[in-house]
């Protein structure tokens, strides 16, 4: 947006030179402007740029022939057309306008017999280094591409690589679960079959003792077989998985920054899960309604040890915003585990900030509820 009014403001310069310095008919040369101002705009269009700046390049040398009275200053009109043009146009459609540029140029040189030579030469050494210039642009724009479509590889890999290695996890701990079940929970509870026929033959009390132990044990065996099943990812790493999936699915660019010491606090899985869905909604709140497709996600650790979320994205201008169902639904989950959560906007961002407490504060009001 930048570039977009610095180009605006030179061409509109360029022109007002033009018709303070350049023109014996000021109101002409300023419908003149208006007309060009409009097909400059236009050149924002992904397409039909070389026509724009033949019909920029004919308006400037009509103002010349009409109205005005020095050369020099629509020779440098000329040269900043060229030089926006080295930008936006490649291989023959650059080189064909520069030729029409100076076919139009030396033409109207002849015409007026001045300074024939000169411009000649100029137009040679001015035309050399905007090619030289292009072809490095054009060189750096190849290089981009090529590195963004590495980067894009590689994320690709590294997500492959990453799935890879959970599948293999996930394999390796359900054989060792399959194991578990299958041999040291058939034993256990061979054992407390015996342990029960001896209990009934004997009617001694080390027995009843025994079959507890074993229940015992045979409860924590199935816990444990249980805990190797589960997939869900809690926590910070939750998070940290579903920004992967939604780069992969979505094609969202997501910076994501951990401050230090937030992988040290300790989460309850009600925390995590609310954690989880916050981001999850604000990503997806993101997808919905932005026209970016950047975002930036960070999660922090406050002076009292308390989570902190932001989730930031780009916004083309600022206007009155309605909290829907989906961010009233966020912030119902954040206040009933006593957190917080700000929605609003400034010029140029959309942000969303949150802080979850930390497991001592919970149980230290749980047990103040308790208490009272």
């Amino acid at each position: 947006m930048g570039l977009f009014f610095g180009r605006i403001s030179l061409f509109s310069c360029l022109w007002l030179m033009l018709i303070l310095f350049d023109s014996n008919y000021i109101p002409f040369s300023i419908s003149l402007f208006a007309v060009s101002f409009a097909f400059f705009c236009l050149l924002s269009l992904q397409k039909h740029h070389i026509y724009f700046y033949v019909v920029l390049s004919v308006i400037a040398i009509l103002h010349m022939w009409t109205v005005g009275t020095e050369q020099f200053y629509i020779i440098t009109y000329l040269y900043f057309l060229v030089v926006d043009a080295t930008f936006r146009l490649q291989g023959y459609l650059l080189k064909g306008y520069l030729i029409i540029n100076f076919v139009i140029s030396i033409l109207y040189t002849i015409l007026i017999k001045d300074y024939i030579i000169e411009v000649i030469l100029l137009h040679i050494l001015f035309v050399s280094l905007i090619l030289v210039g292009n072809r490095i642009f054009t060189e750096r724009q190849e290089l981009r591409q090529m590195y963004e479509q590495l980067l894009g590889e590689f994320r690709k890999n590294k997500r492959m690589n990453a799935s890879a290695d959970r599948e293999a996890r996930l394999e390796e701990r359900t054989n060792i679960a399959r194991d578990i079940h299958d041999s040291v929970g058939h034993r256990l509870t061979a054992l407390m079959m015996k342990i029960e026929i001896l209990s009934i033959q004997n009617k001694e009390r080390d027995y009843e003792e025994l079959k507890i132990m074993a229940k015992e044990a045979l409860k924590e065996t199935r816990e444990a077989v249980k805990a190797l099943h589960q997939e869900e990812i809690q926590g910070v790493a939750s998070v940290v998985q579903l920004i992967r999936k939604l780069e992969a699915e979505s094609q969202l660019m997501v910076k994501f920054t951990m401050k230090q010491g937030v992988l040290s606090v300790a989460l309850t899985n009600k925390q995590s899960i609310t954690l989880y869905r916050a981001i999850q909604e604000a990503l997806t709140n993101v997808m919905r309604h932005s026209s970016y497709r950047e975002v930036q996600v960070e999660l922090g650790k406050s002076a009292v040890d308390d989570v902190t979320f932001e989730i930031r994205n780009r916004i083309l201008q600022a206007r009155q915003f309605v909290v829907g169902f989906g961010l009233t639904n966020m912030r119902k989950r954040i206040e009933e585990i006593h957190g917080k959560l700000h929605i609003y906007q400034t010029e140029q961002h959309f942000v969303v900030v949150g802080t979850i407490p930390c497991v001592v504060k919970e149980i230290e009001k749980h047990v103040a509820n308790s208490s009272c």
